[in-house]
């Protein structure tokens, strides 16, 4: 049986983390060559690769693998015996929740760290497939292999517009034509929320002139300042809507299903957040 030496795993936690060496150092309160030994002892357990050396450095599949369960082992000894530092969970959530709802649940939950990775609420339960995180907001209803699913509610979204962009790309009202002509707004190329809400509408979905704005807050923005129009999260654009800076293009909303999926195997480590999880989502998601 393979054991494991856990401050190797500690370093290389930290290494990839951080992203250097240096910071791993720093982090864990010895020399950069500590680090390097530990992780070169480590990679010839292994015997793989498990650092690609670089700016910033990044983990091989096995070395991803590896830091995961050393983090999925540091959460089961924190309910053991808690831990000087809080252990740190690692988990997938889609922007426009982290905008809205995620951050109150997160502060319910003090004596843990967390360490976010932003990505689309149909591609983050990948993050969960890859074992890279322990728990993911996702659209998906079906559970990955390992993990417990729990619906949260439903996140709103209005397509909306400054009136002054609605005047003068769409005078004589929504058409296939006018859409694929006025420019839109889209978060980054996996962001299919515009073309889901046109193929609802309109039954169609003509390609896009879009820009390209990875910031819900600045999303926002950019439709109140005209550049374009985009799918809104209705509690972000309410009081937006009601000074007149933003209307929306037709009165059909996109109701977006978002559920929590953890690794069942944490599920006690991972309970305070969850509950944390649930409850705030049950504040603003819409039921069901």
């Amino acid at each position: 049986m393979l054991m494991f030496d856990y401050a190797a795993l500690e370093a290389l936690s930290a290494v990839l983390a951080t992203g250097s060496f240096e910071a791993a150092a720093a982090r864990l309160h010895v020399t950069p060559s500590a680090v390097s030994q530990r992780i070169r002892t480590l990679e010839d357990r292994m015997g793989a690769v498990l650092v690609v050396r670089g700016t910033p450095c990044t983990g091989t599949e096995a070395g991803l693998r590896l830091a995961r369960h050393a983090e999925a082992v540091a959460l089961l000894e924190a309910e053991l015996t808690p831990p000087e530092a809080p252990p740190v969970l690692r988990i997938a959530v889609n922007a426009d929740s982290l905008a809205t709802w995620v951050l109150p649940a997160l502060a319910a939950v003090p004596d843990r760290l967390f360490d976010l990775v932003i990505d689309d609420q149909d591609h983050s339960a990948d993050w969960l497939r890859r074992g890279e995180v322990v728990a993911a907001v996702t659209s998906s209803a079906r559970a990955v292999p390992g993990c417990d699913v729990r619906p949260l509610g439903a996140l709103r979204y209005l397509a909306t517009a400054s009136p002054a962009f609605i005047a003068r790309h769409f005078p004589e009202g929504l058409s296939t034509a006018a859409l694929a002509r006025a420019p839109a707004l889209v978060f980054n190329e996996k962001d299919g929320l515009q073309a889901a809400w046109l193929r609802q509408v309109t039954g169609e979905s003509p390609p896009l002139r879009a820009h390209r704005i990875a910031s819900t807050t600045a999303f926002v923005e950019a439709a109140e300042l005209g550049l374009g129009w985009g799918m809104n999260p209705e509690v972000l654009v309410r009081g937006a809507i009601a000074a007149g800076r933003l209307a929306a293009l037709a009165p059909e909303p996109l109701a977006v299903a978002l559920y929590w999926q953890s690794a069942r195997r944490l599920a006690g480590p991972l309970a305070p957040l969850t509950r944390a999880m649930r409850a705030a989502a049950g504040r603003v998601l819409l039921p069901g």
